[in-house]
């Protein structure tokens, strides 16, 4: 347990002295302090995910391939796993890319995802810890969504691993408080500003599912960027939610959890929660709350700290 506490520790340190220089460089808030509020809770969750979750996770993950392995069909053991390395890496990171962000999308649609998900999504302020902020079952499944396609290609861990860092330390990037100019790059590989949007204190997010293949969401027609400039826009959820690390742990558990579905439009009385881009037309803003969604009754805008991938552990 001491050599895990060190481990966790120095994981901190390191990812404090990588990301809180670009913070105080380049922050999209300006304003946000350093030690902000909740910065607490965001700790608890990292150390939850470094100290416990991120093993269960390994050993789930494991357990499920051993389980698949027998009744993978010969194509895929045989043929598939011989096509080069390269080509495989490639393969696989597609496939997880596109998985996840079909999941993604739908942790926002139905109320038995998203009352997992909300815990991500419930942070006031975004920075380097918070993007470890995540109910662990929402990253188990997240992470069987990343890591089966690899999984099922035979993709060995000792072969990729440099692939796994860069994302995993990618992903965290894009939740920081920071703005970079990356150019065409955010395209590829994600960008903060894409990623605070999805964040944005609006219900229901219709934007940026595809936290590191942003390229997902130009296709599916789901990609906004939002004006240059520092962020203003309030981040968080649209609904009461429980602001304690246990309390978030047990709050999807809860026989009521804040729904993904429409809010109605707002009022001389009803202050808008967070501007909505133009791409969003009016009729979608004003959806009435007797035609608000239920997980029976999915919205016809499916929705969707992930957490930052990596092959059997969890690092958001």
């Amino acid at each position: 347990m001491l050599d895990q506490l060190l481990a966790a520790a120095l994981a901190l340190a390191v990812l404090a002295l990588l990301f809180g220089p670009l913070e105080r460089a380049f922050p999209a808030r300006p304003q946000q302090p350093i030690f902000r509020p909740e910065l607490h809770i965001d700790l608890f969750f990292f150390l939850g995910q470094r100290l416990v979750f991120a093993g269960l996770a390994a050993l789930a993950l494991t357990a499920l391939y051993r389980q698949l392995a027998p009744y993978l069909p010969e194509l895929l053991v045989g043929e598939v796993r011989a096509l080069p390395l390269p080509l495989r890496l490639v393969l696989g990171l597609v496939l997880g890319d596109l998985i996840t962000y079909w999941f993604h999308r739908a942790c926002h649609n139905y109320e038995i995802l998203w009352r997992f998900h909300a815990v991500h999504h419930s942070a006031h302020h975004l920075d380097w810890l918070a993007a470890h902020r995540e109910h662990p079952l929402d990253g188990f499944f997240t992470q069987l969504c990343v890591n089966l396609p690899a999984i099922l290609l035979g993709l060995p861990g000792e072969a990729i691993g440099g692939v796994i860092v860069a994302r995993g330390l990618w992903a965290i990037l894009i939740h920081a408080n920071v703005r970079l100019p990356l150019g065409p790059l955010r395209h590829l590989f994600g960008a903060p500003e894409l990623h605070h949007w999805h964040h944005a204190r609006v219900a229901p997010t219709r934007h940026n599912f595809a936290n590191l293949a942003p390229y997902l969401d130009h296709i599916f027609g789901t990609y906004h960027r939002p004006q240059p400039g520092p962020e203003t826009y309030p981040l968080g959820l649209a609904d009461p939610w429980p602001r304690g690390y246990l309390a978030q742990l047990l709050r999807p558990f809860a026989p009521a959890s804040p729904s993904p579905s429409p809010r109605p439009a707002p009022t001389a009385t009803t202050p808008a929660i967070c501007s909505l881009p133009s791409s969003i037309s009016a009729e979608e803003s004003s959806i009435a709350p007797s035609a608000r969604a239920s997980p029976s009754q999915p919205t016809s805008h499916p929705e969707s700290a992930r957490l930052p991938p990596s092959r059997y552990t969890s690092s958001q």
